[in-house]
């Protein structure tokens, strides 16, 4: 009976957010171990199968790296970054659309569709979603077909979301003469979020979050300004992988988007956690 009664509990408190929610959309960008590993896949899937039942709107925005890593060894094409992006030849955007839209994509779609989701898979070259031109970096180097967003469209996305789906969408861009671009999927989400006038952005990480200091585990830090984000990526605290991300919150904060959360996606149920909990976990950027 106790454990019931916790059980009782849990839905209680759970109820002003889900009120609170209800009707809202939460954009989700799906990446990291949450994608490799099986168990967390099913844990993340199921947990936005709960949100999609109780009312809220997700909408995710996926990656695909390792896969995309690990096709391009398979085919032996071999890969070069600067600057910590991948350097994309039209050979390699081939394999990188293929593997996104066509395979991680539809992966997705499929396993969210088990657990009772109404999910459909899009790219961003779909009914134009993601407009975008080449990335141009201050060294003038040419990373081919890597992307920035210069427009998102989302009435494709309203008309889903309206309609009682659950949009899966991969970072593909289109450009002005329908040519596609690979474009960082935290940057996606973020302007995804702003463009969606959504409730929250969650980014599912590979950390638990921000640290004070990254060789301390416990310096989780829980909230941060936007100015004090910056401040951090100006002083090195903040860098290499976690700087798209926090970019991503400040784009969506930027556009008016209200709550900005980077999560550790290892932990079981960390959406639940953070969205139907007094307590929640990573960290949460805002203005």
């Amino acid at each position: 009976m106790e454990d019931l009664i916790k059980k009782a509990d849990i839905l209680v408190e759970a109820l002003p957010y889900m009120r609170k929610f209800h009707d809202k959309t939460v954009v989700i960008k799906y990446g990291g171990s949450a994608m490799v590993n099986d168990e967390i896949k099913k844990s993340v899937l199921e947990d936005i199968t709960l949100l999609k039942y109780v009312g809220v709107n997700p909408v995710i925005v996926h990656g695909g790296g390792p896969v995309i890593n690990e096709t391009l060894d398979r085919f032996g094409i071999e890969s070069q970054f600067h600057q910590g992006l991948r350097i994309t030849t039209k050979e390699i955007m081939e394999v990188v659309e293929m593997v996104l839209v066509g395979q991680v994509n539809k992966e997705i779609v499929s396993l969210a569709n088990q657990f009772g989701s109404k999910s459909i898979g899009i790219s961003g070259k779909d009914g134009n979603l993601i407009e975008a031109e080449d990335y141009e970096l201050e060294d003038d180097v040419d990373l081919g077909y890597v992307g920035q967003v210069t427009e998102i469209n989302p009435e494709v996305l309203d008309n889903l979301i309206n309609s009682g789906f659950l949009p899966v969408v991969s970072p593909i861009g289109v450009g002005s003469e329908g040519e596609s671009y690979n474009i960082n999927a935290d940057l996606v989400a973020g302007q995804l979020a702003a463009a969606l006038d959504a409730d929250k952005l969650i980014l599912l990480t590979n950390v638990e979050g921000i640290l004070e200091e990254e060789s301390d585990k416990d310096s989780l830090i829980s909230s941060l300004t936007i100015e004090e984000a910056e401040d951090m990526i100006e002083t090195g605290q903040i860098a290499g992988g976690m700087i798209p991300k926090v970019n991503s919150c400040i784009d969506a904060l930027d556009g008016g988007v209200r709550r900005t959360h980077i999560l550790d996606g290892r932990i079981s149920h960390s959406l639940l956690l953070e969205i139907f909990t007094d307590r929640g976990i990573g960290t949460m950027i805002t203005k």
